[in-house]
């Protein structure tokens, strides 16, 4: 009987399935085979972008900062930029995604440039591809990191439009990403109801209003902003902007874990 008892050869449960106490790995998952790695989440990113429309043209803003987790590692990064003079384009979400998808755009401008096409890439066009782009990708359970916003024009009409990783895609008077969804819109809104037909003053007013509410609120948020405006004869873009010297701090003691 001992004998026959050391002569067992011990097996798995069953053919290539898991070894009791030990982790399974799956055929996909072991060395030598084509595997894919994908970004599960950013590693450095941007927050809020604001987005409205006034009484003729388009504004939006983000600031600088590029946040590697909660440290404020990358503090001059533009989250904004222009695509054509009837497209201004600004993402928040994984700073790296936004590089590679502003490479690609600037790239189709150029071709779209060179093959002689007379029609310019608008705001309207650009968002309806980022919404295929996006949700492509999304599709490939390989998503691109963004929240986008574009504004601009559109057959001679403002346009303000958002976009985000899985291709929901939807247009607007008034956008936001990030924490800017529930600070800013509210801000916004009441804005317009008090005062429909918003001049450039007033558009430019209420963006620091919110911005400055977004840096007193948003962990992630920077003092540093840009600003971009979009009007029919073209587009501007104001960089190294500051919210500092307009902040108060005086009362941050009483915030419990401020330092």
């Amino acid at each position: 009987m001992a004998s026959t008892a050391s002569n067992v050869i011990t097996r798995p449960l069953w053919s290539n399935g898991p070894v009791p106490g030990e982790f399974y790995n799956f055929p996909s998952s072991r060395s030598g085979s084509d595997t894919k790695s994908h970004t599960l989440y950013p590693s450095t990113s941007g927050t809020s972008v604001l987005g409205l429309q006034y009484d003729g043209g388009v504004m939006i803003a983000a600031d600088s900062l590029g946040s590697y987790g909660s440290l404020a590692r990358f503090r001059n990064i533009k989250r904004l930029f222009k695509v054509t003079d009837k497209a201004v384009l600004a993402c928040s979400g994984d700073i790296a995604d936004y590089q590679f998808i502003k490479e690609v755009i600037e790239q189709k401008v150029r071709d779209d440039e060179c093959g002689g096409y007379t029609r310019v890439l608008n705001a309207g066009a650009l968002h309806c591809w980022l919404t295929r782009v996006l949700y492509n990708r999304r599709s490939k359970f390989d998503p691109l990191w963004l929240e986008c916003v574009v504004a601009g024009y559109k057959d001679d009409q403002p346009f303000l439009g958002y976009v985000d990783k899985i291709g929901t895609a939807f247009e607007a008077k008034e956008v936001a990403t990030g924490f800017g969804l529930h600070f800013a819109i509210p801000m916004i809104r009441e804005a317009r109801e008090k005062k429909p037909n918003m001049t450039k003053e007033d558009a430019r007013k209420l963006m620091e209003d919110c911005l400055k509410v977004l840096y007193y609120r948003d962990c992630r948020a920077h003092y540093k902003y840009q600003l971009a405006d979009v009007t029919p004869e073209g587009v501007t873009i104001i960089d190294d902007l500051n919210l500092k010297k307009d902040t108060n701090w005086t009362i941050a003691h009483h915030i419990r874990g401020y330092e």
